[in-house]
């Protein structure tokens, strides 16, 4: 790589972390070229020299931000050995992206998407890194379960996705309720657990049931 490019390279990087912090610190409405430079350290015109505008830089850095956390977490994910485990990993990730202010970056986010069309799109793409991770674990821990034949693992991943971001954004305004809300989750992964426990006789009964619920 030569130096104009490797420096072409960090300074993009520098401009999408930037971005990132803006809307962390700012939020959306304060997002301007001005400030995510700034935040960046470097001239406002790279902004526009790198992505062409500020919608575009926004709607990078969401996709960037999304893909260093999942980097980040993809090894917890693949110790995951059961769905309970799951719940468990998701609910510590779930408190370390709050405390890095990611939580509130995802809600800036979401609330950008409902005006900036570049933004919605970046934003369900970074949503779906997340759900490719989830939808991996699902399928091997469900493996050889009761559950696995009555159960879609891709759109369990995107529920369970789903879950956490309503948690996430439901904080906000009522923290207790939220709290209750992961332990629930939480309860539910020590039933399923419970029940992936039985004997190969219990299991088999579970099957049948199942079986006979899905044709009603």
């Amino acid at each position: 790589m030569s130096p104009e490019t490797a420096k072409s390279a960090e300074t993009k990087t520098k401009l999408l972390e930037g971005a990132l912090r803006t809307l962390v610190d700012q939020g959306i409405a304060k997002a301007s070229a001005r400030t995510i430079a700034s935040a960046a350290g470097v001239n406002q015109a790279l902004v526009f020299y790198h992505f062409g505008s500020v919608d575009e830089l926004l709607a990078a850095a969401c996709r960037y931000g999304a893909e260093q956390a999942v980097a980040r977490y993809r090894p917890r994910f693949d110790r995951v050995g059961s769905l309970s485990e799951l719940l468990v990993v998701g609910r510590r990730i779930h408190e370390e992206e709050r405390s890095g202010g990611h939580v509130a970056l995802l809600g800036q986010l979401l609330a950008g998407a409902q005006t900036h069309e570049s933004l919605a799109a970046a934003t369900a793409a970074g949503l779906d890194s997340w759900i490719t991770e989830i939808e991996k674990v699902l399928r091997r821990v469900l493996a050889g379960t009761p559950f696995e034949e009555f159960t879609d693992p891709a759109g369990l991943a995107r529920a369970v996705a789903a879950s956490f971001v309503g948690i996430e954004l439901y904080e906000g305004v009522d923290l207790p309720g939220a709290t209750a809300a992961l332990d629930a989750l939480e309860q539910l992964g020590v039933l399923v657990a419970a029940l992936e426990e039985l004997g190969p006789v219990a299991q088999r009964a579970v099957r049948l049931h199942l079986r006979r619920t899905n044709r009603r």
